[in-house]
Order: structure tokens, then C-alpha cells, then sequence
């Protein structure tokens, strides 16, 4: 796979991610504090303490688009670096950091997160190249 389209296929699988993410993020909110609306959603997303942890997969995401639109060709180094970045960030651990058991707990109470989750390791194991 060449290294735009694979850059897409990465960017695509953690926006997924995210946005499962996000969702179970919500509901936790909401169980706790009420419905928001999408409006007031994207508020919480920006400023509050209980989505921050959401913010690191969204950099990598950035991140990747400032790659996809760089005039300079993707140097092999630059996309392993990010790959290692990625599988580094996804590591859940019930007693790992900060993003760490968010993220394990968030695995733990959203299916669609699991097999988001699994998509981006099984592209992350896949030859750029191929």
C-alpha cells in the first residue's frame, strides 16, 4: 500500500476510533449530568477535563492531514516514527497512565470501540508497502 493511502486508510481508522470514543465518553457524561446537546458536546470536547484525554488521538489525526498536505514526499522515517507513535498511544492499561485507563475502561464498556480498536492494530501490522 503506498504511504498516501495509506496515511488516508490510518486517518480514517482513528477518526473512527475517536468517534467511538467520543461516544462512550458521552454517554458516561450524560448518565452522570444529563443530555447535551451536539452544540454543547463540542464545548465539553474543547474545554472540559472529562474529554481531554480524547485530545491525543486528535493531534496524531492532525498530525497525519499536516502530512497528507506537506509539499514534501512522506519520508519512510517520518511514517514509521508515526506508526510507533500510534501502537505506543493505543496500549490499554488498567493501570497504565492517564490515557492509558481511559482508555482501557472506554474498551471495556464500548464494542464499537473494540473493534475500531482492531482495525487500526491490523492496519498498524500491515506493510505500508504492500
Amino acid at each position: 500500500m503506498r504511504q498516501h493511502q495509506y496515511l488516508r486508510s490510518l486517518r480514517n481508522k482513528l477518526l473512527h476510533l475517536h468517534a467511538c470514543l467520543l461516544q462512550a465518553e458521552r454517554i458516561n457524561y450524560e448518565q452522570r449530568r444529563g443530555r447535551v446537546s451536539s452544540g454543547e458536546l463540542l464545548q465539553l470536547v474543547i474545554e472540559h477535563e472529562q474529554f481531554a484525554w480524547l485530545h491525543r488521538i486528535s493531534e496524531l489525526i492532525v498530525h497525519i492531514d499536516e502530512m497528507l498536505s506537506a509539499d514534501e514526499p512522506i519520508l519512510h522515517d517520518d511514517l514509521q516514527e508515526l506508526m510507533r507513535d500510534v501502537r505506543e498511544l493505543l496500549m490499554p492499561s488498567e493501570l497504565g497512565n492517564a490515557f492509558e485507563r481511559k482508555y482501557y475502561h472506554a474498551l471495556q464498556q464500548e464494542p464499537a470501540a473494540v473493534l475500531a480498536h482492531a482495525e487500526v492494530s491490523k492496519l498498524l501490522a500491515s506493510d505500508v508497502e504492500a
